[in-house]
């Protein structure tokens, strides 16, 4: 049987900025879904000897789609919701995203996996709820920049960038 790559084995956690400081919060309970959308964009070219189209990746546009419970106790889904609702924009708007393949250990780094961090632009659709039924929070995590590949530990909560020295 193949050794599939289940769903809970990839770990979100957003960025939550306090002064200077950036602590990292899990994306787990109240997110009903995050996908990774790496919407490449082609380049396409049919030269004079041709009859078909070459094509050449140019650049990616992401996305992570989500939707949420909108759950009060949990800090991801609340900081993600306060962007919708405060209306925030430009750099307000913004947040580190970290996406852990917990299906790739670090060799001997105990809770250490391999990661990519992402600054992205939180884009919020809509905040609804139906008659009786919890309040949902849904929309994008636009991506910003290039991602930073890394490693995240996720007990020290700490992402650390492909290359650099071992904190002490």
């Amino acid at each position: 049987m193949a050794d599939t790559v289940m769903r809970y084995q990839v770990a979100d956690y957003l960025g939550i900025e306090s002064g200077d400081a950036t602590t990292y919060a899990l994306m787990g309970v109240g997110f009903n879904t995050l996908d990774e959308n790496p919407s490449a964009q082609a380049d396409s070219k049919t030269y004079i000897s041709q009859k078909a189209q070459s094509n050449q990746i140019k650049g990616y546009q992401p996305s992570f789609p989500f939707d949420t419970d909108l759950v009060k106790d949990e800090e991801a889904v609340m900081a993600l919701y306060a962007v919708g609702r405060n209306q925030l924009t430009g750099t307000a708007a913004e947040k580190d995203y970290v996406r852990v393949e917990l299906f790739e250990p670090v060799a001997s780094k105990e809770n250490t996996f391999k990661a990519r961090k992402f600054r992205v632009a939180v884009q919020v659709e809509n905040v609804t709820g139906e008659g009786g039924g919890a309040m949902k929070c849904t929309g994008n995590l636009l991506g910003v920049g290039d991602f930073v590949d890394g490693e995240f530990n996720t007990q020290a909560k700490t992402f650390t960038e492909a290359g650099a020295p071992a904190n002490p």
